[in-house]
């Protein structure tokens, strides 16, 4: 609390008129006088655990010691159950939902008596749903992530869930793994609770929190089962009261300064390309200048240092046990904004002094990279008006430079169909184009960019092809995949007019993706009617206003109407 600045609780438990008596009065079934008085702030855990959200089942534990934190530290805390989108359980894709959940959390904040927040979430798109909210209702804020599970193994070696589904279901495809053996994987794949040990999406929006300032420093990338999770918890309780005392809100610590930090730690990690949309998403909640191209320029010279999958070999709980978020962080101290601060109202810079890497093959020093250069790069061309971008640290380098004729396919149900026909004319050297994946085509954008290799190219040995797609991929998922062509092809994009046979050009190096015939022919095309066929047409519900305002995903695929921040004020009172 700035000052003498009465609490926003205060709003409704100040007074002693029918409505102050009504908010108080309902809110008295176990909290004590002392509550209402305006001396302890109101914490809200807006929690998305869920049994139907796996990843983030746990976090009704984790929440137990955020509360008792907040309780010790004299504040009152209070369990704002909030919307949950599990990934792998949603349909059609999870996407789908970030911005709904997203709308429906900053609503609930703002609607509420409460002075902070503590953000709890940890499957792909909970924590940016979270961080949207939280910076357009612009309440104190704290972000808690639930952590990565624990490695299985299976026959003996590691396993990466979600890169291990990929690789182990190609080699069922090519005939190289018996189809029970792929099943008897399947209860090895999960270990623990917590959410994808690879350095998939859960995995870098949890660490890029950190990066953006939003959570206890420290924090990120704890194993959801390690008791310092709890401990963290309990310690993130007692900054939330703080938090509240001091007023320090989003708006002042996710800065310009913290997104480009949050691009340099992307690179260093090697994490998802889904991490472009929810950041520009966040930013574009907070009113901060950032544009994909921010990618490009900040991170692509950025040397890859964590050797994780699936741009490398180890698992999340090795990255812990190496020296974790900081270490890595400290590598590229040089590359940081040092001005960029953190909830506690330090900079993000003054925790990485006396930072050690404890296994140097697990967390690169900075003179002996994994990768030179990393990071996201952003191509632009006749395919790709508005840009495209590529991960090249998942890539094959051979392919980063490449020429060679289309494999169209209209719709995920058309990629189905005749992804396997033996007749499919399709070699090594064609690049394979799915379209109608976009955020308005599909809709929600789903993770089906770095598409299967056709079955008779996986029998001759081949492992990667360029891929093209208007969609997203996992970042748990692998290749040369080129992801969120802009505009997508539902959108009216170019995309909608290749056909199978045209020459495709892709020039990582150039940041060039095109397809080798004149402009002027391209434009005078129709529009596939294969595709246009199968683009979403809802009817109602949020579906069809998701369709109706969702933006391209150069800008961070929100909706238009979505766009900046409402702040805490509610306009009228209810009673």
């Amino acid at each position: 609390m700035s000052g003498m600045e009465p609490r926003r609780s205060q709003q409704w438990y100040g007074g002693d008129d029918r409505n102050s008596y009504i908010h108080r009065a309902w809110m008295r079934r176990g909290l004590p006088a002392d509550a209402f008085g305006g001396t302890r702030p109101h914490i809200a855990l807006a929690n998305t655990a869920s049994d139907l959200t796996p990843c983030n089942s746990h976090l009704t534990e984790v929440a137990r010691s955020v509360a008792d934190g907040v309780h010790a530290a004299g504040g009152v805390a209070l369990h704002l159950p909030v919307v949950s989108i599990g990934e792998t359980q949603v349909r059609p894709t999870a996407m789908l939902w970030r911005n709904m959940a997203a709308m429906a959390i900053e609503e609930m904040l703002r609607a509420n008596p409460i002075d902070a927040v503590v953000l709890l979430g940890g499957c792909d798109k909970t924590i940016p749903a979270l961080l949207m909210a939280a910076a357009s209702v612009d309440l104190p804020a704290v972000v808690v992530p639930g952590g990565p599970m624990l490695t299985g193994t299976f026959r003996g070696v590691p396993l990466g869930c979600g890169t291990d589904v990929w690789k182990l279901s190609e080699e069922v495809r090519a005939g190289t793994l018996a189809e029970a053996e792929f099943q008897r994987s399947e209860s090895s794949m999960i270990r623990s609770r917590g959410h994808c040990n690879t350095m998939g999406t859960a995995s870098t929006m949890g660490l890029l929190a950190e990066v953006l300032g939003m959570t206890l420093p420290g924090i990120a990338g704890t194993p959801a089962p390690d008791s310092r999770l709890l401990e963290a918890a309990h310690a993130t309780g007692i900054l939330a009261v703080e938090l509240a005392d001091s007023g320090l809100r989003p708006g002042a610590v996710m800065t310009r300064a913290s997104f480009l930090n949050a691009i340099v730690a992307l690179a260093a990690l090697g994490g998802s390309t889904n991490a472009v949309v929810h950041l520009l998403a966040i930013a574009g909640r907070l009113g901060v200048d950032l544009t994909q191209d921010d990618f490009d320029r900040a991170g692509s010279g950025v040397p890859l240092l964590v050797d994780l999958q699936p741009a490398g070999r180890f698992l999340m709980d090795d990255l812990y046990r190496a020296g974790g978020l900081h270490a890595v962080l400290a590598e590229v101290r040089d590359l940081l904004d040092p001005a960029a601060l953190t909830v506690t109202g330090r900079p993000l810079v003054a925790y990485l002094d006396q930072v050690l890497i404890y296994d140097r093959e697990v967390i690169r020093p900075r003179d002996a990279p994994l990768r030179a250069e990393a990071g996201i790069a952003v191509l632009y061309g006749n395919l790709a008006p508005d840009g495209a971008v590529i991960k090249p640290a998942a890539a094959t380098p051979e392919l980063l430079s490449h020429r060679g004729p289309a494999v169209v396919f209209d719709s995920v149900e058309d990629l189905h169909a005749r992804l396997d026909d033996p007749d499919l004319p399709v070699t090594a050297d064609s690049v394979l184009i799915l379209r109608g994946c976009g955020p308005r085509g599909y809709p929600g954008m789903p993770e089906v960019s770095n598409l299967p290799l056709p079955a008779k190219l996986l029998a001759l040995g081949v492992r990667d092809m360029v891929r093209i797609c208007d969609g997203r991929m996992s970042g748990t998922a692998y290749g040369t995949v080129v992801l969120h062509v802009a505009p997508e092809a539902a959108a009216g994009g170019p995309l909608a007019k290749v056909r199978t046979g045209d020459m495709i050009v892709l020039d990582v190096e150039r940041r060039l993706l095109a397809v080798d015939i004149p402009d002027a022919d391209l434009a005078a095309r129709e529009p596939s009617p294969a595709a246009a066929a199968a683009y979403a047409a809802p009817r109602r519900g949020w579906e069809k206003l998701y369709v109706d305002t969702v933006l391209q995903a150069n800008t961070g695929a929100d909706c238009d109407f979505l766009i900046g921040s409402s702040g805490d004020r509610v306009a009228r009172e209810s009673h």
